[in-house]
């Protein structure tokens, strides 16, 4: 979700709305020369105008699609999987300026929340909602906790679906300097596998899946958590504890020690929030594959 579509959308059925307007009030080629006859402008204001503003709104204020790039979400989304999020969850928002117009709804802990990535506004960002404002968030050898009372967390009997796993990494760079083919990507994730712990957390009215990797702490390399005090965070990572300020929010991935999130970047503000991922309707895999629908459902 690495680009802000709405940067070619709003621009356009601007102009194309502009356009049609000057002939409806002024010009009135259509009416006068009629259809087919008026210069090309006109035409692409009268066939594109209505069709683009209807697809602006939907978009930008009741349900925008999104397609999964990775799998810091998983196992409850996949590479590859492609979302429905409500954009009026949290608010009504204009496109582009994004201030929020009509209050419509707060983000709850345990959200999958769509947003903009906070060092990159243009970048969507989806991750799971851990904390919110003022909200101290600590984390003990695996251990989950909010304003000091665990998140209740148990071993989930789950199996992951081999052809999933094998999707896990994308052939490409993984990591600095490490650049896998597709046989090698899958080979990793494969291998991966064999040490991965899936446990059920729930949080409010949400139960689901988190995913740890044995013998892996993500959280040692996270810079924000790292530019904490000692007093709150452990050089190794396996313990830490922030507080999440007024008007922000700490997102993680349900792929915990597979996600660039919060512990990485920091803080959510309230303004760069998008919407609530709330259904699964198609997965579609890398390359020239078909589109499934086996994994369509809503998301916890």
């Amino acid at each position: 979700m690495d680009f802000d579509f709405n940067l070619i959308l709003v621009p356009l059925t601007l102009v194309l709305g502009v356009i049609w307007l000057i002939d409806k009030v002024a010009l009135k080629q259509r009416k006068t020369r009629g259809r087919g006859q008026e210069s090309i402008f006109i035409r692409w204001a009268y066939d594109f105008f209505p069709v683009l503003a209807v697809v602006l709104i939907v978009r930008s204020f009741l349900i925008e699609p999104f397609n999964i790039p990775s799998s810091s979400m998983v196992p409850t989304l996949y590479t590859g999987d492609f979302i429905a999020v409500n954009k009026y969850a949290y608010g009504v928002r204009l496109p582009l300026t994004y201030n929020k117009v009509i209050d419509t709804g707060s983000p709850e802990r345990g959200d999958v929340v769509v947003f903009r990535y906070p060092e990159n506004p243009n970048i969507y960002y989806i991750k799971r909602l851990i904390g919110l404002p003022g909200d101290t968030v600590s984390f003990d050898n695996g251990q989950l906790s909010i304003n000091g009372t665990p998140v209740p967390t148990e071993v989930a009997n789950f199996t992951p679906d081999p052809e999933l796993t094998s999707q896990l990494y994308a052939p490409g760079e993984v990591a600095p300097g490490q650049v896998f083919d597709e046989q090698q990507a899958k080979e990793m994730g494969e291998s991966e596998e064999v040490d991965a712990q899936y446990l059920q957390e729930t949080q409010g009215e949400h139960q689901h899946l988190v995913r740890y990797i044995a013998g892996m702490n993500s959280s040692q390399y996270g810079p924000f958590l790292q530019s904490q005090s000692p007093e709150v965070v452990s050089s190794q990572g396996k313990q830490w504890q922030i507080t999440v300020p007024e008007g922000e929010y700490f997102m993680m991935g349900d792929n915990r020690d597979r996600s660039a999130d919060g512990r990485f970047w920091g803080f959510v503000p309230d303004e760069n929030l998008a919407g609530k991922a709330v259904y699964v309707w198609m997965h579609k895999p890398a390359g020239l594959t078909l589109p499934t629908f086996s994994r369509n459902g809503t998301i916890n």
